[in-house]
């Protein structure tokens, strides 16, 4: 859990919405920076045995976790944030082009993935499905034939 001490304020409603309480001394929150720094680390490590040179963030509404997250990062200070400054790969597009749905249980429910209603809006439960909807939808273009591309013969 994050320290909200320097966050920006957000209504009561939010966090009841999302189950938070953000004064529990039981969170066992930490700073933004050190939260950011982890997950960084981690990302370039993936990166490194991936030999990429920038991370795609993955996300259902990309747009807004993206901005969150380079907000927080600047923010916090962090330098080398591994993500691509601009390139995402939005879930609820996606899923809206290749299942008809762009709410994240509704489009998990069509790919014919099980989705726990009493876990939405967790955070950790709402990443995993978005991760595996992702891969979902990749793999079903690939049974559609879009990869492999095929080579193109100059003429």
């Amino acid at each position: 859990m994050l320290n909200l001490s320097r966050a920006p304020i957000c209504s009561p409603k939010r966090w009841a919405f999302n189950g938070i309480n953000p004064h529990d001394p039981q969170r066992g929150a930490v700073s933004e920076y050190d939260a950011l720094h982890a997950i960084f680390k981690m990302v370039r490590k993936g990166m490194k045995e991936s030999d990429c040179s920038r991370a795609i963030m993955v996300a259902h509404n990309a747009t807004f976790d993206h901005s969150f997250t380079m907000t927080a990062a600047e923010r916090a200070g962090l330098k080398r944030n591994p993500f691509h400054p601009f390139v995402t790969f939005d879930t609820a597009a996606l899923s809206g082009l290749a299942l008809g749905q762009t709410v994240l249980s509704k489009a998990c429910i069509a790919a014919g993935m099980p989705f726990d209603g009493a876990q939405a809006h967790s955070a950790l439960y709402d990443t995993e499905q978005t991760a595996q909807l992702f891969c979902e939808i990749v793999n079903r273009w690939k049974r559609l034939g879009g990869w492999p591309l095929p080579v193109a013969t100059p003429e």
